[in-house]
């Protein structure tokens, strides 16, 4: 546990390669498949990897939590039949990995995969599943990559056929309809806002990453370190100007290693508009940060510390020696580093919750940028007016207390990913009143903690209750008696202050007829909404959003709800849900390989992957919720609009469009 966020990072770093595999260079390593029949219920299939020069391929010895290659049979062949054991034959290696600070058996050049195939009964008219595997080069690591396997059973043979996608032809490739001119609506109204709207967006993920930041303060790793640093800065400087200009140094320099961290995303996003959407909503990435949130909050409550390599940090505190501004930077750096313990737990909320936000990296960076700010700021005052540094409060019980919320926090937030896969798989395990529920529980026991019924391995015995004990108890009690009609089937259920956070009202135990919302007239069903606004002459509202869209469950709860806009969306427009984070697979003849506007090669396999583009292509936009309005005949009624939280705003923006309509008509 001491070094998970080590391991984190580029196990971070495989997901985001994956998220981004199909836009780049050819996959590392290429599979050939063929098998054998060993009697009527037993088959050995043979597949055999060319790995590219210079990349190792991981095992399938690898452990789960480890990167690895794993070979799985689609749900329709495991029903069936079963893989009782895998043979490797290849030269394996077996070695330290520096990158993920472990050991790692790899292969090099080639090698074979025997699986032992068992049929329990009739084998199936088709065997599939795929290869799913990590490679390395370097310091570049590549994966979950997913080779697809097919083979058909011809007379109790299995031969192998291709499953290559295929480039899109006839009414596949019309992803871009021809017919909607974005430069051109019927009526000059709506728009995305971003000049003004953007600006005020990112000036609140600014302030979100400096209360972050503000509360990193307020940690063991980082309070104690405030008049130390700024002590030694004006006390070792003969020149009493020199040291507040270099602790100034010392400030910015942290806030400047914090905008550092969000760069390569940009990179990122550069190279695929829709990567970052994608990664926020990844399944496998969702449940590792579910994992990876739950122990920052065992860690929280003291029961172990999580820290960086004691490694890495004693080689960068080695360089703070050096003198200049060389010296300050690693100073700084230091401070990252070694608090990283409690300030870690925090990046990650808002490294999700900015990825998350509407797909872009510039959320990430302006979140960063404000949680560097708050870090840096009291390194600065206090070298300015240091005769403040008397009235900090002394360290003590009240630090460990302050991480143990932080870490009542951190299990409410773990739940949020669980929550974001199980929608977007639709596995049904995390209904919107189960959510509610769990936070309830957070929130009892966070209150008795605070009252000091509840005590931790860290945790001194409470002879009186402080002020600010009782306020906050108070505070988070009054919260958790809030959350309480969320387990209703009421029309109080819906708690519009943590609208987008819970499961959708949809998504609840009492079934879908417990939405007090809108329901769309059609979900992930294009061509059907078409066909419905001809057969009943209305306009389309096209409703891009994501089941782990935060603002488009605000819209939905908050907005449409509205009396005015329901009449209107409800009574003169067909309502079509385009869900660009759906990872259901789309049937196989449905799976293509489309060619955007600009060249890239892109596969559309899942239903996300088909309405993302489609966004991407005819809006130039990859942000949700996403309205646009169109004619039966797909003419651009007016400029689409994002989020709206103003209803009124909304509906005149819905009346336009209905008087553009009827222009038309």
């Amino acid at each position: 546990m001491k070094h998970l966020l080590s391991w984190l990072i580029p196990v971070f770093a495989l997901f985001t390669m994956q998220a981004n595999a199909q836009d780049q260079n050819p996959k590392p390593v290429k599979w050939e498949y063929s098998a054998e029949k060993k009697n009527d219920s037993e088959y050995i299939l043979h597949l055999k990897g060319t790995i590219e020069k210079g990349w190792q391929l991981f095992s399938t010895t690898m452990a789960d939590d480890a990167p690895n290659t794993r070979v799985v049979l689609d749900s329709a062949t495991s029903s069936v039949a079963s893989i009782v054991g895998i043979k490797e034959i290849g030269k394996l290696d077996t070695h330290q990995e520096p990158l993920f600070d472990m050991a790692v058996s790899v292969f090099e050049n080639n090698v074979q995969l025997d699986v032992n195939l068992k049929v329990n009964g009739t084998l199936p008219a088709n065997v599939k599943g795929s290869v799913n595997y990590m490679a390395l080069k370097g310091e570049e690591a590549i994966g979950p990559e997913e080779d697809q396997f097919k083979f058909n059973n011809k007379s109790g043979e299995l031969v192998s056929v291709s499953t290559a996608l295929k480039e899109a032809t006839g009414d596949k490739s019309q992803l871009k309809r021809a017919s909607i001119d974005l430069n051109n609506p019927v009526k000059n109204c709506g728009g995305t806002g971003q000049e003004g709207g953007e600006k005020k967006s990112l000036w609140g993920l600014f302030i979100l990453g400096m209360l972050g930041g503000f509360i990193a303060l307020f940690t063991p790793c980082v309070f104690p370190m405030i008049p130390l640093t700024v002590s030694f800065f004006t006390k070792k400087s003969q020149d009493k100007k020199k040291g507040v200009m270099n602790a100034l140094l010392y400030g910015f320099f942290i806030f400047l290693i914090y905008i550092l961290l969000s760069l390569p995303f940009h990179f990122l996003d550069s190279l695929n508009p829709e990567i970052l959407n994608n990664i926020s909503t990844n399944v496998v990435l969702n449940l590792v940060f579910f994992v990876i949130f739950i122990v920052f909050a065992i860690s929280f409550f003291g029961y172990f510390e999580i820290s960086l390599p004691s490694g890495l940090a004693n080689k960068v505190d080695a360089k703070t020696s050096v003198g200049g501004l060389v010296g300050i930077f690693f100073m700084a750096l230091t401070l990252a580093l070694v608090s990283f313990s409690c300030t870690g737990p925090i990046l990650g909320s808002l490294l999700a919750g900015s990825l998350s936000t509407d797909g872009g990296a510039m959320q990430l960076t302006v979140g960063m940028g404000g949680f560097g700010f708050a870090l840096a700021l009291p390194f600065a005052l206090f070298a300015l007016f240091p005769g403040w540094l008397n009235s900090l409060p002394k360290s003590g019980g009240w630090l460990t207390s302050v991480k143990v919320v932080l870490g009542f926090l951190e299990l409410a937030m773990a739940l949020k990913f669980l929550s974001n896969a199980d929608l977007v798989k639709h596995w049904g395990l995390l209904k919107r009143e189960v959510f509610f529920g769990i936070w309830i529980i957070i929130g009892v026991c966070l209150v008795l903690y605070l009252l000091g019924k509840i005590r931790f391995p860290h945790d001194s015995p409470i002879k009186k209750l402080s002020k600010a004990r009782i306020i906050l108890a108070l505070l988070f009690g009054a919260f958790t008696l809030y959350l309480i009609p969320g387990v209703t089937n009421t029309k109080y259920a819906n708690r519009s202050l943590i609208s987008g956070f819970p499961p959708p009202l949809s998504y609840s135990i009492y079934g879908e007829d417990a939405a007090k919302g809108v329901e769309p007239n059609v979900i992930n069903d294009y061509e059907k909404a078409l066909q419905l606004a001809k057969e009943q002459h209305k306009p389309i509202l096209l409703d891009f959003t994501g089941w782990a869209c935060v603002n488009c469950r605000k819209m939905e709860e908050n907005v449409w709800p509205n009396d005015e806009v329901k009449v209107l969306i409800q009574k003169d427009y067909i309502l079509v849900s385009l869900y660009v984070d759906d990872r259901k697979m789309l049937p196989e003849d449905q799976q293509y390989i489309y060619t955007t506007t600009n060249g890239r090669k892109k596969e559309i396999k899942t239903v996300g992957d088909k309405f993302a583009t489609m966004q991407t292509e005819n809006f130039v936009n990859n942000s949700q919720p996403f309205y646009v309005l169109i004619s039966p005949d797909e003419k651009l009624l007016t400029h689409p609009v994002g989020y709206t939280p103003s209803a009124k705003e909304y509906a005149d923006w819905l009346k336009c469009g209905l008087e553009a309509f009827k222009s038309q008509k």
